[in-house]
């Protein structure tokens, strides 16, 4: 890989399918030059894309479930709901925005009849006192916050929540629903994710039990391709 190369393959044929095997058009051991082969806990593979960042000698693996088949999210929240189950989740909290995509999913697979979902716009009847400020890796924006419908409290006093979101990444996003959460008594058993983004979120979020499907590492521009470096590699569950 020489050091201008960027990733520029579209991400169209990504997130469509699951494999009993590593695809050949993947590489099944490193350097990983286009996509990483996850494994999920049946054993089955989910090929991801590798995303440069800015600094142009580390990647990502990207999962963007609203892209991803309908396949392979209800594989993905299959195994969610057994993690969340296992967390003795009573109702399940969805956040923004790609969580929203597995959180009613997971609730349903739970036999609970409807879910509790976090946003970002802000409702005319809505109180700020129901609101969080939040940043991500993927939106850094100053002065988005993370809000809750203030008519869903009657299904959180009480209850023993499980949040559920696509991925956890630098953990910004869930300590903002924890702090949203713990200001209206609400219990939280922890948090659900198709992915674990590296493990640069572990420190700031060791009070929160985090269970995933997956887990990627960071990578490093290397000879020929990208290299998993060993110590951001996320403990699954």
């Amino acid at each position: 890989m020489s050091a201008s190369e960027t990733y520029t393959e579209a991400t169209t044929g990504y997130w469509q399918e699951l494999t009993p095997e590593v695809p050949l058009r993947c590489p099944a051991t490193p350097p990983y030059r286009l996509g990483y082969p996850a494994t999920l806990p049946c054993g089955r593979i989910l090929v991801l894309p590798l995303r440069q960042l800015p600094d142009g000698d580390r990647a990502v693996a990207s999962l963007i479930a609203n892209q991803a088949s309908h396949l392979v999210v209800a594989a993905l929240a299959d195994h969610m709901a057994t993690q969340a189950r296992a967390l003795d989740a009573e109702i399940i909290v969805g956040l923004p925005t790609l969580g929203l995509a597995f959180a009613s999913l997971v609730a349903e697979r739970l036999g609970q009849t409807r879910y509790v979902p976090l946003g970002y716009s802000r409702k005319f009847w809505y109180d700020d006192a129901f609101s969080e400020p939040v940043s991500s890796i993927t939106s850094p924006d100053a002065g988005k916050k993370l809000r809750l419908d203030p008519n869903l409290l009657p299904l959180l006093e009480g209850r023993r929540v499980v949040l559920v979101d696509d991925a956890i990444s630098t953990g910004a996003t869930a300590l903002a629903a924890v702090r949203l959460l713990q200001t209206i008594g609400v219990e939280i058993a922890g948090m659900v994710v198709a992915m674990k983004q590296t493990n640069r979120w572990h420190a700031s979020t060791t009070a929160l039990p985090v269970r995933a499907v997956f887990g990627c590492p960071l990578f490093q521009r290397g000879d020929g391709g990208w290299i998993p470096l060993a110590e951001t590699q996320p403990n699954i569950p």
